[in-house]
């Protein structure tokens, strides 16, 4: 790979020699393992610049030293070395990308206590990801997109009030939403599940306007956030087009009303989740994903047929369970289910299979992702999944602090989005 030294730090060849977001990739093995090619077209799409921190051999030892940390991978070493540098020299960057092999359980440990060096001696937000060979392009890219956000629109991210009549669309994996606001309150909101991106948020704008009372050219300024995006928001001309980590934090924040100092939000997704730790509601780290769907209100879903309910009723017949009644073998989505089926087989109550459901998604996230970010209370959880009481219950538990579930938990990036969408009026 070539590359050229700039301000003592190594440029990937591949980036914009012009770019002005400066991110720090701090990684390992990402040159050998075919995924590097792919962090330079997703930084270069985003309009990314990303830089190798630049250190000398004899930088390695004294790093390890300070840390106290001595990997026995030259490329993990390297890490520390790197994150040094960069908690050295951090006007240099606006931002830092962690990587390690998801089968490394010593770049695990390296990954979380580099994160937690820089974010202690810095100021600079984080995100961290766990490799695979073929890492998604998606999943890459709305870490790129919200470390861009947090560093080129931190004033947008600020805003604490809505004002006149704004809307917020969040284009889902499962369902699509939106939400009118007006002064500061919800007034109206709407949601149906995705199927076509552009032709369902129109359903669902047209349904929110009706239930807010209002006309259509009433309202001033919307934006839209989710996985359609930028289909949606270049349709129907959207004012601001922003990806879900930092509109669902607003949103969750704004709901929460836990604007000012720290919080943590847990969105759990109808196909994958996010955590979010959150400084006077801007994040500062996050991580995003699972390694299966077994992890998400899909696996909630699979349970609620296998059990013969509506979703709507999953929450109270889980709290009326014992998860530990049901022995759960795997995370997976499809051996969950068939753990949970023989369960019943065996002569488990519903009651306890749908509280072993949610206590299983709830261990899954605590132990893929909550690890990876450090829990700064209140806890705020929300997503369609967080109306299914049980799950937020096992969550309380399993962290041992109490779980704020806010009004309109399912419309937190609608309603973020409205929010945001207001100082465009």
């Amino acid at each position: 790979m070539t590359a050229e030294v700039k301000r003592g730090v190594q440029i990937n060849a591949n980036t914009k020699a012009d770019a002005k977001i400066r991110i720090a990739q701090i990684s390992c093995g990402t040159e050998y393992s075919g995924v590097q090619g792919l962090l330079n077209r997703t930084a270069e799409v985003s309009g990314i610049q990303l830089v190798y921190p630049e250190v000398e051999l004899s930088d390695v030892k004294p790093a390890c030293d300070e840390f106290g940390i001595y990997a026995n991978s030259p490329g993990l070493q390297l890490m520390v070395a790197r994150a040094k540098f960069v908690a050295e020299n951090p006007d240099n960057f606006d931002g830092s990308l962690l990587m390690t092999c998801f089968k490394c359980a010593e770049g695990a440990i390296i990954k979380n206590e580099v994160r937690k060096y820089i974010q202690k001696n810095t100021n600079i937000p984080i995100i961290t990801y766990s490799t695979i060979e073929q890492p998604k392009v998606g999943s890459l890219m709305i870490r790129m997109e919200a470390l861009k956000t947090i560093a080129t629109r931190k004033s947008l991210l600020m805003r604490t009030l809505q004002e006149g009549i704004t809307m917020g669309i969040d284009s889902g994996s499962s369902t699509t939403k939106a939400v009118i606001m007006q002064d500061n309150k919800v007034i109206g909101t709407s949601w149906m599940p995705t199927i076509e991106a552009v032709s369902t948020a129109e359903r669902v704008v047209g349904a929110a306007i009706k239930d807010a009372a209002v006309k259509r050219e009433n309202i001033q300024a919307f934006s839209v956030t989710g996985y359609g995006r930028h289909i949606i928001g270049k349709a129907m001309g959207a004012q601001l087009i922003q990806e879900e980590l930092t509109v669902n934090s607003k949103g969750a924040s704004f709901l929460a009303g836990k604007q000012t100092g720290g919080a943590t939000v847990i969105d759990i997704g109808g196909m994958d989740n996010k955590a979010m730790t959150l400084n006077n509601a801007i994040p500062d780290n996050f991580t995003m994903g699972g390694v299966c769907a077994g992890a998400s209100g899909r696996f909630l879903e699979l349970t609620t047929r296998r059990l013969g309910i509506n979703i709507s009723e999953l929450g109270e017949l889980s709290l009326r369970g014992t998860a530990s009644n049901v022995n759960m073998d795997s995370y997976c989505s499809i051996f969950g289910i068939q753990s949970l089926v023989s369960a019943l087989g065996e002569g488990a109550s519903r009651e306890d299979v749908a509280a072993a459901a949610c206590r299983s998604v709830a261990e899954q996230i605590y132990e893929q992702q909550l690890q990876e970010i450090d829990l700064r209370p209140p806890i705020i959880e929300v997503g369609g999944t967080a109306l299914v009481s049980g799950l937020p219950a096992a969550m309380q538990e399993i962290l041992g602090c109490d779980i704020i579930v806010p009004e309109y938990p399912q419309f937190a990036g609608a309603v973020g989005g409205a929010l945001l969408a207001s100082a465009f009026i």
